[in-house]
């Protein structure tokens, strides 16, 4: 799944190329990208077309596109979108072939086309009303460590007084958003903290230490495109990014730690795997 890096490389592009053009059109090819708009296929089109786009923001993996405001509103609708497995928006020319698993394409003034692709649509796309400020569906959802207003202090408080694992914590969006699977194994390894430590038993300096490892890895993904294991996730422009090649822990079952020459390791960790230095990262004492 597309995680921060991504989402925000994405979200980055669609602001290059698509703030203050007006939606000419919109084209629904499937309906389940649309299955949490009530508005239905029809309504959803409607809703959009003569729409200006005025920016392009992002909460954890969220992102949104804020419409200016219509007569009478106060504050304008949102496009609210998610990328969910393996959702691409892309940006091409007019009369480009169409993808195969083009699902939404949204005609823009000057001939610029933005699509929705996604081969296992469990991404998906909905008008947030009034929600060009911050999309009303997505408020219980902290802020990501890179954002300005991350609090820090906060994030600490509240990690300390929790008794799950702190793997576990990285991933609650309503505690942290954006940190995946993929850059909570790379932060721990960084961190030396096996991702078992329960919340509780970590000191302040010991969590304000594993942000700044977060936000590390975090930038240098973002420097280097995002990680891409396969071609479903990509940019506007439809590149793959390649922080994989970079990755300390994740997916790096067998190969020696870069530290201490140790095999990292893989367990089965929520439907999906854990990978760590059994040297470097200790499994924490049972309570």
């Amino acid at each position: 799944m597309p995680e921060l890096p991504e989402v925000e490389v994405v979200r980055a592009g669609l602001e290059r190329h698509v703030v203050g053009h007006v939606i000419d059109s919109v084209e629904v090819l499937h309906p389940r990208p649309l299955r949490r708009d009530p508005r239905g296929t029809s309504g959803f089109a409607a809703a959009l077309v003569g729409q200006r786009i005025d920016a392009v923001r992002r909460r954890g993996k969220y992102f949104w596109l804020p419409l200016a405001p219509t007569s009478g509103q106060e504050r304008g609708d949102a496009l609210l979108g998610h990328l969910g497995m393996s959702g691409q928006m892309l940006l091409k020319e007019p009369g480009a072939p169409d993808e195969r698993h083009l699902r939404v394409r949204f005609g823009l003034t000057g001939g610029l086309e933005m699509r929705f692709v996604d081969q296992r649509m469990f991404g998906g796309l909905m008008i947030s009303t009034g929600g060009a400020d911050l999309p009303t569906e997505i408020v219980h959802i902290a802020r990501d460590p890179i954002d300005p207003e991350f609090d820090d202090a906060e994030f600490v408080r509240r990690t300390r007084r929790r008794t799950s694992a702190i793997k576990r914590l990285l991933l609650d969006q309503g505690l942290i958003s954006g940190v995946g699977n993929i850059y909570a194994d790379e932060a721990l390894w960084r961190a030396k903290l096996h991702g078992e430590r329960p919340g509780d038993r970590l000191t302040g300096p010991v969590l304000r230490d594993l942000l700044g490892h977060i936000r590390a890895v975090m930038g240098e993904a973002l420097a280097q495109g995002g990680t891409s294991f396969d071609a479903l996730y990509v940019n506007v422009n439809g590149e793959s990014g390649y922080f994989d090649r970079s990755l300390d822990a994740y997916g790096q079952e067998g190969e020696p730690c870069r530290r201490c020459a140790t095999p990292i390791r893989r367990v089965a960790f929520m439907n999906r795997s854990s990978y760590f230095c059994p040297r470097c990262q200790r499994r924490p004492r049972t309570r």
